[in-house]
């Protein structure tokens, strides 16, 4: 029996195989297996973070928020189309520390924002 490794996209342990590609029935996704494998023997080093359209961002980028977020005790919430600049990345959920101007510093989700 083949050791089929886990998706890289939600880490669910139901992947199979559909001709040369490795699909995953939770989320979708598909990938490579030759692929997979080089990862598994040589894992990329560092903190990857996409935005909402996929494009990989570093520290110090500026962002533009894609959608109105409400801000816990605030009266009003960040609206969309404003602009985040000097991003700085970080392990979690919320993976971007930045500061805007009017509610100060914040934690945002990278699925929310677009590279500006």
């Amino acid at each position: 029996m083949s050791t089929i490794p886990p998706c890289p996209n939600c880490k669910s342990e139901y992947a199979y195989e559909m001709g040369a590609l490795l699909v995953c029935p939770e989320c979708g996704h598909e990938w490579n297996a030759a692929e997979s494998i080089e990862q598994i023997e040589a894992p990329e080093a560092g903190l990857i973070v996409k935005d909402s359209n996929g494009t990989i961002l570093q520290n110090g980028d500026s962002v533009i928020v894609i959608k109105n977020l409400p801000v816990s005790g605030a009266p009003k919430p960040v609206k969309a189309g404003t602009k985040v600049k000097n991003i700085r990345l970080v392990e979690g959920d919320h993976n971007i520390d930045c500061r805007i101007e009017g509610f100060g510093s914040m934690a945002l989700k990278s699925e929310f924002v677009r590279k500006a």
